[in-house]
């Protein structure tokens, strides 16, 4: 991880996967707040997982969670609502931590991106974003992650940060100008987090 001014730039081949203690997947960090906090302890985490096998997600009481596909199928099942199934173009799906969810991959593994919050804390929006060229998001308080669905470039300042597929930047109120690198268009994740 470097850090060019107010942004921070995470490199997808720089996290280390986590085993689940259940065996049906993996888990890689991609940003915490505040640094090197355990979960029992933090107050905003980002992480992308592999989910591998059938199985209910762990209870974190008291946390905000949000989640979205990044690639394969998800049949997710929210305890006392109507079964979901999620692909990399669904919307995000949003469920309290407390909250009983099972997650069944439709075909192969799956990888998604997972955004948890302290309630009473802070709180979280997880947006799907896409621009052929090139889109704007103008600078504002709290921190925003943009994590890449494809490559492209972000704009801050005098700053242009390439960006993989995976890879991802934190940036604090900065305006961001994000333009595709390719023919798949600037495809991209956007969370904003904002402390109450």
């Amino acid at each position: 991880m470097g850090a060019l001014d107010a942004v921070q730039v995470l490199r997808a081949a720089e996290r280390a996967a986590v085993a689940w203690k259940n065996g049906g997947g993996i888990t890689r960090q991609v940003a915490v707040s505040p640094p090197e906090s355990a979960i029992a302890d933090f107050d905003w985490r980002v992480s992308i997982a592999e989910i591998a096998a059938a199985g209910p997600f762990s209870l974190f009481p008291g946390i905000d969670r949000s989640m979205a596909v990044l690639d394969g199928r998800l049949r997710l099942s929210i305890d006392g609502r109507p079964p979901l199934a999620l692909s990399r173009e669904s919307a995000a799906v949003s469920f309290p931590g407390e909250v009983p969810v099972f997650a069944q991959p439709l075909g192969s593994a799956v990888t998604d991106l997972n955004v948890m919050t302290r309630r009473g804390l802070c709180s979280a929006t997880l947006t799907r974003r896409a621009a052929d060229a090139s889109t704007v998001l103008a600078g504002g308080a709290g921190t925003r992650l943009v994590v890449a669905r494809a490559a492209l470039t972000v704009h801050s300042g005098a700053l242009a940060i390439a960006l993989e597929s995976l890879d991802a930047i934190v940036a604090e109120g900065d305006t961001l100008r994000i333009e595709a690198s390719g023919a798949a268009g600037a495809a991209f994740d956007l969370i904003e987090i904002h402390f109450r």
